[in-house]
C-alpha cells in the first residue's frame, strides 16, 4: 500500500488551499462537484481522513467515519435527484485500477444514460 501523500489535490481542497463547489459536508466527509465532469452530473465524495484507497479506508477508518461517508454518498445521490433515474459509483484503486489521486474517493456520475462500464 502506498503512503498517504498530503500534497494531493483532495488534501489541498480539505485544507481550503484549492476551491471546490461543495454540495455536502459533515464532520467526516466532503462532497463537491468534479472540476472536470465526465457526465452531466459528476460529484466526488471524500473522507476528511487521510486514506489512500478503499482498502485503507475500510481497514483504518472508524465505524463512525465509514458510516458517515456512505450516508454522505447517499445524501448527494438524493440531492442530485439521481435516486429514481440511477447513477454510477466509481472508486478507482491503485495503478491498475486507474486511481489518479491517492486519497480515497467515490465518483457519483449521472444525469444521462451512461455507456458501458469498461471499454477495452
Amino acid at each position: 500500500m502506498q503512503a498517504y501523500d498530503s500534497t494531493n489535490i483532495f488534501a489541498k481542497i480539505l485544507r481550503k488551499e484549492i476551491p471546490a463547489t461543495v454540495i455536502h459536508e459533515t464532520a467526516c466527509s466532503l462532497a463537491f462537484h468534479d472540476a472536470f465532469p465526465k457526465a452531466p452530473l459528476h460529484a466526488l465524495v471524500i473522507p476528511k481522513g487521510a486514506y489512500t484507497d478503499l482498502h485503507d479506508f475500510c481497514k483504518n477508518a472508524s465505524d463512525t467515519e465509514i458510516t458517515d461517508f456512505w450516508h454522505a454518498v447517499d445524501h448527494v445521490i438524493t440531492d442530485l435527484n439521481l435516486v429514481e433515474s440511477g447513477c454510477r459509483l466509481i472508486s478507482n484503486s491503485g495503478a491498475n485500477g486507474g486511481q489518479e489521486v491517492p486519497h480515497f474517493h467515490v465518483h457519483i456520475c449521472g444525469g444521462t444514460k451512461l455507456g458501458p462500464m469498461l471499454v477495452k
